[in-house]
């Protein structure tokens, strides 16, 4: 296994679980910007917070498969397989001589890479249809989809161990979109039996990647209406106490656009960033409610208690404790609107490196595996607001 994405850094070894009874792990999509996700693993792997239940979107779909189809001890590995098998070039490297310290040359490679992977796909990936679709009978599955994902399945195939999955150890969760009702589904190893179609219909984004079939219907990617897990961990019951790590791949706050390009930029920004902290401030609303509630049902007389109102109230009380931990990818100036189709193996480190060392900034912050004291229950951390260093 290469070493070159990894950072000399290190955490500061976890010794004792922290004082939640679930550390769940939450991974937003963003195509090749998803190597990211895996640098914050191997920082989180290494300070001994393995996830109890794992949860995906598109590329976080992919992730999840690889963390939660392993061993604790091969899950680096396998993530570093993956992300170095879809990062060869697929028609050479063209760094064209640059020096890739200047911006605009650094942009312009990024851009010829780029390109590279939109005409000839990710290797262990896609590749791009041949006939393009257009040539092909309407309402064919190739006519579609511009790329064909099959390598996608082998890939998934030979990394992820679907038995580890499916007996249970770790819950995993993957979201998708049925294109037909337009309703968001999730693929959860509590209900389902989960296959390499279940996280690849999680990624199956129009027009880029055609719909994946599963017993009878079709499915996009979950993007299309939630890029992130978050509320479906949130509201699962029983509710316990979770320390949550919430990984996104796209920043919801950004400057205002200057030209067409970083108009498109910042148009994707918004329509993937889910709004993640708009999301914790409502549940830190919610929370605060229920833990009212739950304080009042504990003091109302023995006859109240079992009236339709009280236990209305029981059914939404909670005083379980909450930590929100969001790392949230910063690009650099030089990536554009391909970022999250640029897979060149210089990028997917950088992307490695800066989810690890964020993740190791993160854990040097004690609060953030500490139980929350406040009111509401909920301890919300982001390192680009809270603590960077």
């Amino acid at each position: 296994m290469s070493n070159s994405g990894r950072s000399n850094r290190k955490t500061h070894l976890t010794t004792e679980r922290p004082p939640f009874e679930r550390i769940a792990l939450l991974l937003q999509g963003g195509g090749a910007l998803g190597a990211y996700q895996a640098g914050v693993y191997q920082a989180l792997g290494e300070a001994n917070l393995d996830p109890d239940w794992v949860a995906g979107i598109s590329i976080g779909a992919v992730n999840a498969a690889l963390i939660a189809g392993n061993s604790p001890e091969h899950r680096v590995e396998k993530l570093r397989a993956f992300w170095e098998t879809v990062s060869t070039p697929p028609v050479g490297a063209p760094y064209l001589g640059f020096d890739l310290r200047d911006d605009a040359a650094h942009r312009l490679v990024n851009q010829a890479h780029a390109l590279g992977t939109l005409v000839a796909g990710a290797p262990g990936f896609f590749t791009p249809r041949l006939p393009p679709p257009y040539l092909y009978p309407p309402g064919s599955p190739e006519a579609l989809s511009y790329y064909d994902i099959t390598p996608l399945k082998a890939t998934l195939e030979l990394l992820v161990d679907f038995d580890r999955i499916n007996d249970g150890g770790m819950r995993f969760s993957v979201g998708a979109v049925n294109v037909r009702s337009g309703n968001f589904v999730y693929f959860d190893n509590t209900t389902h039996q989960i296959g390499p179609e279940h996280v690849m219909a999680s990624g199956s984004l129009p027009p880029g990647f055609p719909a994946t079939a599963i017993d009878g219907e079709h499915y996009w990617d979950g993007g299309l209406v939630s890029n992130t897990p978050l509320q479906w961990v949130l509201d699962s019951r029983p509710r316990v106490d979770t320390l949550v790590f919430q990984i996104d791949l796209w920043n919801a706050r950004g400057e205002l656009p200057r030209d067409l390009m970083e108009a498109e930029l910042r148009q994707k920004e918004i329509r993937y960033s889910s709004r993640t902290r708009a999301a914790t401030d409502q549940f830190k609303k919610q929370q605060l409610l229920r833990r009212a509630a739950a304080k009042l049902l504990r003091s109302i007389p023995s006859e109240l208690q079992h009236t339709a109102e009280a236990e209305l109230l029981g059914d939404e009380a909670d005083d379980k404790a909450y930590n929100l931990i969001q790392l949230i990818y910063h690009a650099r100036n030089y990536e554009g609107t391909s970022k999250d189709y640029e897979f060149s193996r210089r990028t997917m480190n950088e992307h490695w490196n800066s989810g690890y060392n964020d993740a190791v900034r993160t854990l040097r912050h004690p609060e953030v595996l500490q139980r929350p004291q406040g009111m509401d229950g909920v301890f919300t951390f982001d390192l680009a607001v809270d603590g960077r260093d």
